[in-house]
């Protein structure tokens, strides 16, 4: 996928705003990856560069009223394998890995930023590290890093 297929994702066709939802993809990507995503923004594409921001909601918060650890976990996922994308990776194939160091938290409308940023990207192997970070303070509390093999297609 090319820069503007993952910038078509992101955005609302014929959205005229700056930024756009992705929910105006809901037939690309699964329930679960809508539901954690409802909302978010997408603030710069670049080559090797994704930084999207959303308003935390509250249906995503655990019972101590701050952002669930599986959200976090969620969104290094999917906004690791699109900044992938954004160097032309056609297929990013599976998660071999996926870390994230948790620093602090984030609460119900605070706005967040998640930054992805593609370390390498190569014939057998791709990371991108991702960042999340309060938007207001620029405060991190969680960064991850995404590991991806490419999966080849099947000749059956």
């Amino acid at each position: 996928m090319d820069l503007d297929s993952v910038k078509r994702l992101l955005e609302r066709e014929g959205e005229e705003t700056e930024s756009a939802s992705i929910d105006a993809v809901p037939n690309k990507l699964p329930f679960f990856d809508r539901f954690i995503l409802q909302g978010i923004q997408l603030d710069v594409i670049e080559p090797g560069r994704l930084v999207c921001s959303m308003k935390v909601p509250r249906s995503l918060v655990n019972s101590d009223n701050f952002l669930h650890g599986g959200v976090t976990g969620t969104l290094v996922d999917i906004v690791g394998a699109l900044t992938m994308e954004t160097v032309g990776a056609h297929e990013t194939g599976v998660s071999v890995e996926i870390n994230i160091t948790y620093l602090d938290a984030a609460f119900p409308d605070e706005e967040i930023e998640v930054v992805g940023e593609v370390l390498r990207v190569g014939k057998a192997i791709g990371v991108v590290s991702v960042e999340l970070r309060n938007k207001k303070t620029g405060k991190i509390f969680a960064q991850g890093r995404h590991t991806k093999y490419p999966v080849a297609s099947s000749k059956l």
